[in-house]
């Protein structure tokens, strides 16, 4: 769908917004709302949250569609009232003022509890003259995106300071107007966020068929008659009769590496030769790529040293997020002490050392034990866990197997996020294009839409 442009347009003398409708105004956002934030914490603490009480929103509250008021934490009567203020109503417009989070907004639509905000949330009620939706799809434009970069300070941490926020520009149309903005804008992003949805359940539903597909492969082979026998590992079940099972020790050395003194950085690390792998650059496939590299010295002066092409790397540190994570070495490399590496292997093709690593990421944290609430495992843990080892000639076929299924599974995958990338350019293009004026959509809210209507890409 195509939209027409407002008959005539004035100059505003803005940089970031240089042209408005003519019947629209332009003013600052201070004029035409209230903003106001918690000051401080008047010393709530985190022990002082209660069961049912009044909901105290953070910023993960507000990054949805819509506002999430049940995985909330509470707060007394007491601390609730003595900050009336921030005290939320319907219409107002929640804005994050701080950290990397800084610029997500959304709108109270409705208020199914008493609630406020903690201190890293701007609360912006709207004058009659202003539409509280309308803000919030303004808020999501370019135009105060841009804004946004360009003033935000702070001591290191990215921060929005209520005076600054009083100061942006707004483009205001008729009150009337706003509306109709607001209420096509609900209509099409609905429509849009409906499309990503289902894009985002197709990206689940494809990792689960694509780690499905790999956990079924090197634990049963590729021969639904094969007779099988118990693998004596309650969780990984029977095997291919002929398949043996013993501990990943029973076959391969591990080995782990370290990291050379931060402190020298220019003879460690400045015109480094060496890749050095972390944590962080493991991709779950294979690596053949890097960041860091270090000298001749730092593995000199270091437990560090290179590991050959086909070593499987596997992430030891980091909390669930990490521990698990995977690559298959492109490139001879040294690692750090938060990686293991598992070191070739005749008995084995790489390829399928590799995928079983895969397959096993879920059950790595069998057994971990640790003091942390996130437990990190070991090389000895790593070196006693279960694998499977079919017959070289199978493995080869497993892998052939894997490589074209998880392609074709990868094929799709890249579609969806495709897809996902172009709805959501349209969704920013059609509101920035919506709440500045640059296409006139009275007429489209006027008239009915077809149900099987699709915004043109």
């Amino acid at each position: 769908m195509s939209f027409p442009t407002y008959p005539t347009y004035k100059a505003t003398g803005i940089e970031w917004l240089t042209h408005i409708p003519r019947n629209w105004a332009l003013s600052r956002l201070g004029f035409e709302s209230w903003v106001r934030a918690r000051l401080g914490w008047k010393g709530l603490k985190a022990e002082e949250y209660v069961d049912d009480g009044y909901a105290f929103l953070a910023t993960p509250n507000i990054k949805g569609k819509a506002i999430d008021f049940q995985n909330v934490n509470y707060i007394t009567k007491e601390r609730y009232e003595e900050s009336p203020e921030i005290k939320l109503a319907v219409g107002d417009v929640l804005l994050a003022k701080d950290g990397s989070t800084l610029g997500t907004v959304n709108t109270v639509r409705e208020l199914p509890c008493p609630a406020t905000v903690n201190s890293s949330i701007a609360v912006i009620t709207p004058h009659p003259s202003l539409n509280g939706t309308f803000l919030y799809y303004l808020f999501q434009s370019d135009f105060l995106v841009s804004t946004i970069q360009r003033i935000k300070g702070g001591m290191g941490v990215p921060h929005l300071f209520q005076e600054d926020l009083n100061k942006f520009y707004i483009p205001l149309p008729p009150a009337t107007e706003q509306i109709t903005i607001a209420e096509f804008l609900d209509h099409e992003t609905g429509k849009l966020d409906s499309l990503i949805a289902e894009q985002k359940k197709l990206l689940l539903m494809l990792a689960e068929k694509r780690q499905a597909t790999i956990s079924h492969a090197v634990t049963r082979g590729l021969n639904p008659d094969a007779p099988m026998k118990h693998s004596g590992v309650a969780w990984l079940g029977e095997v291919p009769a002929h398949w043996k099972v013993g501990a990943i020790k029973h076959w391969f050395e591990t080995t782990s590496g370290g990291t050379p003194d931060t402190g020298r950085q220019e003879e460690y690390y400045t015109d480094g030769d060496y890749p050095w792998i972390r944590t962080t650059d493991l991709n779950n496939s294979i690596l053949e790529e890097f960041e860091v590299a270090i000298t001749d010295a730092a593995i000199r002066d270091s437990v560090c040293e290179m590991l050959p092409v086909g070593s499987v790397l596997i992430a030891m540190y980091g909390g669930d997020g990490t521990i698990g994570k995977n690559s298959l070495l492109g490139f001879r490399a040294c690692i750090n002490q938060a990686v293991c590496a598992l070191l070739p292997n005749k008995s084995f093709v790489e390829g399928f050392t590799f995928r079983y690593i895969q397959f096993y990421r879920p059950y790595w944290m069998i057994g971990a034990e640790s003091s942390r609430k996130d437990p990190n495992i070991s090389q000895s843990l790593i070196r006693n866990a279960p694998i499977v080892q079919p017959p070289l000639d199978e493995q080869r076929a497993i892998i052939s197997f894997l490589d074209a299924e998880t392609t074709k599974l990868d094929s799709l995958k890249a579609e969806a996020e495709r897809a996902i990338n172009l709805l959501g350019e349209r969704r920013s293009t059609l509101i920035a294009a919506a709440v500045t004026g640059k296409i006139d959509v009275r007429g489209a809210v006027a008239s009915p839409v077809n149900k099987g209507e699709e915004l043109a890409a």
